[in-house]
């Protein structure tokens, strides 16, 4: 990548990120293109979908389908089914060093999922028989994921309306931080958070090429 325009990128990018020093941005951006530009794939408009998945699953751990498919679009704010390099470190910021306020917004748009900005019912029954089947692939009964989707509405419906909003989201993780990831992991283990803090590279040390 040109130097000018690695340079200028990274400028552009720190205006709006916080939480990495230019020099991880740099990082970040020489990742993104070694693996946007890679040999057996070539990605003109960015990451797609697949990809994306592969590195979440490769380097973050995440296993559960649909929420890889949830970070993915919780990362690509323009909607066109592609994160662009800045979606990536903009993401990442989040994702790898976000405030507890940032992560808390994070999460819950990765949990709803129709848009209409709350969490309902049926997708917290599907998400929680989504995560339980992958802590165990014993089958669950329906009684039982019902019964525990009747327990979250009762904790975290702080308007008995049958849903769960952001502001019932934000003010029951608030009153209990481990409910921050109650329907499923959607962001990095204690084991990459102890990785960040030797550096990047050390996150990103398994992908072929890697600048950092």
């Amino acid at each position: 990548m040109d130097q000018k325009v690695l340079k200028r990128l990274v400028e552009s990018i720190s205006k709006s990120v916080n939480s990495f020093k230019k020099s991880e941005i740099e990082c970040l951006i020489r990742i993104f293109h070694n693996v946007v530009g890679r040999g057996d794939v070539k990605l003109a408009n960015g990451l797609d979908r697949n990809t994306f998945r592969v590195i979440l699953h490769s380097i973050f751990g995440m296993t559960d389908d649909v929420l890889m498919n949830r970070v993915f679009f919780a990362f690509d704010k323009d909607n066109d089914n592609y994160i662009n390099v800045k979606e990536w470190v903009k993401g990442l910021s989040v994702f790898l060093r976000g405030t507890f306020e940032e992560k808390l917004k994070f999460c819950f748009e990765v949990y709803y999922f129709n848009g209409d900005g709350y969490i309902s019912r049926e997708r917290i029954y599907d998400m929680l028989k989504n995560s339980l089947h992958q802590q165990s692939p014993e089958e669950e009964t329906d009684e039982g994921i019902r019964e525990l989707v009747d327990i979250a509405l009762k904790k975290m419906d702080y308007d008995n309306d049958g849903r769960i909003s952001f502001a019932d989201f934000e003010k029951a993780v608030k009153e209990d931080r481990l409910l921050l990831e109650v329907f499923g992991p959607c962001l990095p283990d204690a084991k990459v958070q102890w990785q960040q803090q030797i550096g990047l590279g050390e996150i990103f040390k398994d992908l072929k090429r890697n600048p950092c």
